[in-house]
């Protein structure tokens, strides 16, 4: 958005390879479309599919509960590829985590990968773990892991059988049990594909994992016993198949059955977190890296997409200092709700 208002803006990634790996699917809340708008990205580009009821399923597959509700919903590649087409290449910077941040006079400075950098404004987008909120707030510690985490896989829907296919497509479905919550929905294909037979299903299984158990399969996985995620293609091969064998005894069939399509599932801790403040001198922070609510809200990428919005819309019609001011006045409220929200939602699960 900056970008496109006139800014000279260059974004720091601190991933290798860029985020078009990093998540599946997600439910389109209105502050997307949006916010896509505003950075100019055409509707085009970011595709979605929509369902036109919600289900709930029993343990043995049939529907216990049905209502009308229809929504949309996007794949995460296709809406990183979007935004990252309104970037031109020499303004991406990939393997650049930005460290070190210090204050100045009117500006920032901080280490992007091992260069030093000034800037009027450093917007911390960096996620759950960010090295800006650091600096924004040391005193706010970091994300607190809830005691559940979820597995996500995303399968080509012309591998689901056809008898799953005819529960789970056209619909958002859910699973409660013991310790257990599922649902899965239809995205578009890898390159936007809408057209039957083209999309993919996404499918999310919150399941009770204590810290320790956590902990244990991070350092299994070759990643720090701090860690609280695993990519697709870094669960160890015997846990994804004690995966597929769990859901064939705690899943509705037609659930257990796109589980075992999928040969790279991924993880993702339950975070809760909000920072005490998000702005300080130049910095100020956006998205997880301000607050990290938890997934059942549907709210993330909305919230982030909120940010996104009244930050460039306050530097657009005032001096940093001032929009600063009124982008925390305004976000951190909204944040705190959003993020109780998303308890409250977790108190009633089974986890």
């Amino acid at each position: 958005m900056l970008h496109r208002l006139g800014h000279d803006v260059t974004v720091y990634e601190k991933s290798v390879h860029g985020l078009r790996a990093r998540g599946a699917g997600l439910v389109a809340q209105d502050e997307v479309f949006t916010a896509l708008d505003a950075a100019g990205v055409s509707p085009s580009a970011v595709p979605g599919v929509t369902s036109v009821e919600r289900i709930t399923l029993d343990l043995r597959g049939a529907i216990r509960y049905r209502e009308r509700a229809e929504q949309t919903q996007l794949s995460w590649d296709r809406l990183y590829d979007g935004l990252r087409g309104a970037i031109p290449d020499s303004r991406y910077v990939l393997d650049s985590p930005v460290t070190g941040v210090r204050a100045g006079a009117d500006i920032i400075s901080f280490f992007a990968g091992n260069e030093r950098h000034e800037a009027d404004l450093l917007v911390g987008a960096d996620g759950a773990h960010s090295h800006v909120r650091r600096f924004v707030a040391p005193e706010g510690g970091e994300p607190a892991y809830v005691g559940y985490a979820i597995w996500r896989g995303l399968i080509p829907e012309d591998l689901v059988p056809a008898g799953a296919a005819d529960t789970l497509f056209r619909r958002m479905t859910f699973h409660t049990g013991p310790g257990e919550h599922a649902l899965g929905y239809l995205v578009p294909g890898p390159e936007g594909q809408t057209e039957p037979g083209s999309r993919r299903y996404n499918w999310v299984w919150y399941r009770s994992m204590s810290s320790g158990d956590l902990s244990t399969l991070m350092t299994a996985a070759g990643r720090s016993s701090t860690s609280t995620s695993l990519a697709p293609g870094q669960t160890p091969a015997d846990v994804a198949t004690h995966l597929i064998a769990a859901a064939q005894h705690r899943l509705p069939p037609q659930f257990a059955e796109v589980v075992a399509m999928e040969p790279r599932p991924f993880l993702q801790g339950v975070l809760d977190y909000v920072a005490p403040r998000i702005t300080r001198d130049r910095a100020v922070l956006l998205g997880d890296a301000a607050t990290v609510v938890r997934p059942h809200t549907a709210m993330g990428a909305a919230k982030a997409a909120g940010d996104a919005l009244t930050l460039a819309r306050a530097l657009h019609s005032s001096t940093i200092d001032d929009a600063l001011v009124a982008y925390g006045e305004q976000r951190l409220p909204v944040a705190r709700s959003i993020a109780e929200y998303g308890v409250r939602l977790g108190e009633q699960l089974p986890l």
